[in-house]
This record gives C-alpha cells, structure tokens and sequence, in this order.
C-alpha cells in the first residue's frame, strides 16, 4: 500500500462550459434569444387575433366599414384618386403651338387642367396642400426637425449595434442589413430627368410668350400682377405674398368660370370702348397729319416762288448795264443830286459846253465862274516814258475808290488854276 493523501476525480462532462467564445454557446445564445423572439411574436400575434375577434371589435369594425360616413368616404376617396388618375393621364403634349411653330411641353396640358378646374378634387387637394406647405414653411422649423430625426435615428441604430455586439457578440442592426442596397434603376432617373427638363421648358416658354405679347390679355394680367406685388414687397413677408398668389393663381380661375357670363360682356364692353377710342385717335392723327401735310407744302411753295423771284431781279441786275441808283445818290460823293431838266440841254447845246448846275466847281466844290477848252492845258504830243507808266501796287492799295491818295499839294498841282 502506498500512503498519500486521497485523490478525487471529477467528471467535468456533466457540467455547462461558460465561456462564451466557445462554439457551443454561441449556438445555445443564438437559439435562445431565437427562442424568445418567437415567443414574443406568437404572444402578440394571438393577443391582437383576440382583440380582433373580440364581438365589440366587429361591432365597431362594421359599423366603420359598412356606415353611411364610411360609405361616403370611400366613395370620395375613389372619386379623387380617379380626378388623380385623370390629370396625370393629361400631361400629353398639346395639339396647339406657339405663335413661333414650336411644340409646348405636356406641363402645358397638365396645369392648364389643374387649375381650370376640370378635376375639382385633385385641384382643391393641390391648393390646400401648397397652402399648407407655405404654413409650415413660415411656423414649423421644418429643417430643424428634419436634422433633430435624423440624429434621433442614427442615434438609435449605433446604440442597438453596439449594445448588440458587447451583450450577444453579435450587431442587431446589421442582422436586418439588406442582402442588396436600394439604387435608383437607370429608366427612373432618365424620367424624372426628362420630367425636371419639360418642367423647366414650361416656365421659360410661358415668360417669353407673356413677354412678347402672344395673348395680350395674359401680358396685361401679369403687368398688373408685377405692378401690384411691385408696392406689396415694401410692407409684406416673403410667405405673405407666396400664400397671396396662390391664391389669386387657383381662385381667379375659378371665380371667372363661375361667373363667365357677366365677366365676358365686361370685357367686350371694354374692348368696344377701346376700338372707339382707337378709331378716334387713329381720325385725329390723320386730320393733323394731313393739316401739317398742306401746311408745309404751303410754305415750300410759299418759299420756292420768293426764291424764283429773287433769281429773276438777280438777273435783271445782271443784264442791265448800270446798277441802279435808289434814292438819286451821287455815287461820287454820296450825295442828293436834283433832276436834269429839258432847259439845262437847251442852254448846254446853246453854249457848247456842259452844264454845271448851282455853278459848281467840280473840283473842289465851291462855286465859281463857268470855264471853257482854253482853261484845260493841252494834250502831250509823245508818249510818257515807261517809268511814269507802270503801276504801282503799293500805291493802289493806298486808294480809295479805285483813285490815289495823292498828297494835297501835288492835287493843287494837278488841278487846274482859275482866276
């Protein structure tokens, strides 16, 4: 026999492993919590089958589904998804086209349906629920909320995944992660591209048709729309004038369609009054014109026989061989000279010589005896020399009239001595 202390073997087969790594716990956690959320599922699903089968429930179930406010309901509901229905099926591009010959876009036939009120549910439902926005837009922070969800969210799934890996070794949100991720096919983005781009088009085909005038009465409703919101922008909020021509784009439709009638004569009356008044514009321009017409021929013939007149006595002095004398002026001493008489050739023809009247000195205009032939010194019997018979250029620009400025003493020279 050996001595020692006794030994005792324990069979460690029976007994659970706790390490959680191990492969045969992983599995007992997985079908645990398997297990209870199957059971979880089951006790809801047979407490709601109970609560649906409940005789109260059915009561109230069929007085819901088969009452006359339910009926009524459902029969607005079908008939508005129908109006849906048929103004979606309205956006074809139209029949007519521009003043240019250019096709419009299929939002041309939408709109026009849309607030011409052919679908009066679908159109009333637009309204108010672009009045809404524009509400919402002004008293709710629709773009705080939108940041607080998406943090309140993406808060919630990284606090599940990492609770989820550090209890169970294993993320809950990635459990419920998609095999494949959502994408946008190819065919839909190439839609609502085309859509965003006729939708565009609409827009800028509708400004320039108002701009150049296309239906005048279209041009004149946004003249008076600009004018207006020109003197609301001063005193009225953004969403003011937003929920104010809304407004005026459904409403005025719809007032003119319930009241086309009285509003069409008014128009015509209009328009009849502004032909009227036209017409009488387009008289009194004519009279004026034709008035200024005659009147400036008038003148131009006023003017071209006043020219042929001045060209005829231009003429007449040109042809005549002496310039006339107004005023009987003595052009040799710029004075008043008096009327040769029939007497003064008598007497000159009597006397040989001329006459002189008021005995006159003609030289030196002071009276004086009559002179005769012997008075005058003879003529020269040769010529003068060349010397004495140039001229003198300096000596003419001295001259006054054509004669020399001679000094006093050589005209006493020149001039003949009387007794």
């Amino acid at each position: 026999m050996t001595s020692g202390a006794p030994q005792v073997e324990l069979n460690t087969g029976n007994y659970p492993n706790l390490d959680p790594s191990a492969p045969s716990n992983a599995s007992n956690v997985n079908g645990t919590v398997q297990d209870a959320k199957n059971s979880v599922y089951s006790n809801a699903q047979s407490a709601m089958d109970s609560v649906a089968n409940h005789p109260v429930t059915q009561n109230v179930k069929d007085t819901i589904n088969n009452g006359p406010v339910a009926q009524n309901i459902k029969d607005e509901a079908g008939k508005t998804q129908s109006e849906f229905s048929n103004l979606a099926s309205a956006r074809k591009t139209p029949d007519q086209k521009a003043a240019t010959g250019q096709e419009l876009t299929h939002y041309h036939s939408m709109f026009y349906s849309l607030l011409s009120w052919e679908n009066p549910r679908a159109t009333a439902v637009s309204f108010v629920t672009t009045i809404l926005c524009i509400f919402a837009a002004r008293y709710v922070p629709v773009l705080r909320y939108a940041f607080k969800g998406l943090y309140i969210v993406l808060g919630a799934v990284a606090a599940a995944e990492v609770a989820g890996k550090a209890i169970l070794n294993k993320g809950l949100v990635s459990q419920m992660r998609p095999k494949k991720y959502y994408v946008i096919p190819r065919e839909s983005l190439e839609a609502m591209l085309e859509d965003v781009e006729q939708l565009i088009n609409f827009f800028v085909i509708e400004f320039q048709r108002i701009l150049f005038a296309e239906n005048v009465y279209a041009t004149v409703a946004a003249f008076t729309v600009t004018l207006i919101s020109y003197f609301l922008v001063k005193f009225v909020p953004k969403w003011g004038l937003a929920l104010i021509g809304t407004s005026v784009l459904y409403l005025a439709p719809l007032i003119y369609l319930q009241n086309r009638e009285a509003i069409d004569a008014q128009l015509r009356n209009i328009g009849n009054i502004v032909n009227q008044q036209t017409a009488q514009v387009k008289d009194m321009a004519a009279q004026t014109s034709s008035r200024a017409a005659e009147t400036v021929k008038a003148t131009a013939h006023q003017y071209t026989e006043k020219a042929q007149e001045m060209m005829g006595h231009a003429k007449q002095r040109a042809a005549s061989p002496s310039a006339p004398n107004p005023g009987n002026m003595n052009p040799m001493k710029n004075e008043p000279e008096r009327e040769v008489h029939r007497d003064d050739f008598k007497n000159m023809a009597a006397s040989g010589s001329a006459p002189n009247p008021g005995n006159v000195n003609p030289f030196k205009n002071e009276p004086g005896r009559e002179f005769s032939n012997s008075d005058f010194p003879s003529a020269p019997k040769r010529e003068p020399l060349n010397a004495h018979s140039t001229f003198d250029q300096s000596t003419y620009g001295q001259t006054t009239y054509g004669q020399t400025n001679y000094d006093q003493a050589e005209i006493g020279r020149a001039e003949p001595q009387f007794q």
